[in-house]
């Protein structure tokens, strides 16, 4: 299930005022019906999670000097997943980027399927190559969870501006 969550409004729910760059906020997600609504808070007016809250972080407001990162181009992102396939060691990633990728809407997860050792595979589709590929459901152990993300983070992320 995909909620839209608004952006970042830069102004304080609470007192209206606008948060400056650097400074440190609060953010919150309220359960409102079936939608997920987002307040921002300076850190003086945050009081807490509000009663129904089902998410908050603490965050800082970018400053013109931050350079936002931005994800490799999807034809970069399909090259990696694909050349990952012959890894064995590094499966997990490979799973954890197809779950990307479909998130990204550059693969769609068509089924899944057991294979003959009775482990989960995602079988996915990339309307982008015209192709079908499998992916095993290998859940990264928690001490990999890092080090995937690290390495992700290094080859997928570029700098914007």
């Amino acid at each position: 299930m995909d909620y839209e969550v608004k952006r970042f409004s830069r102004h304080c729910a609470e007192t209206g005022r606008e948060l400056a760059p650097g400074e440190e906020f609060h953010s919150v997600l309220i359960a409102a019906g079936a939608d997920l609504e987002r307040k921002d808070y300076s850190a003086e007016a945050w009081q807490g999670p509000p009663e129904g809250a089902i998410g908050w972080w603490k965050s800082q407001v970018p400053s013109s000097e931050t350079r936002r990162m931005t994800w490799a181009p999807n034809d970069v992102l399909l090259q990696f997943f694909e050349e990952l396939e012959q890894q064995a060691d590094k499966q997990d990633m490979r799973y954890v980027l197809a779950l990307l990728l479909v998130r990204r809407r550059v693969m769609r997860l068509d089924e899944s399927e057991k294979d003959e050792a009775g482990r989960e595979v995602m079988v996915l589709y990339c309307p982008r190559r015209d192709m079908t590929y499998r992916a095993p459901a290998v859940i990264p152990e928690e001490s990999r969870i890092e080090a995937i993300q690290d390495e992700l983070a290094q080859l997928l992320f570029g700098s914007a501006g």
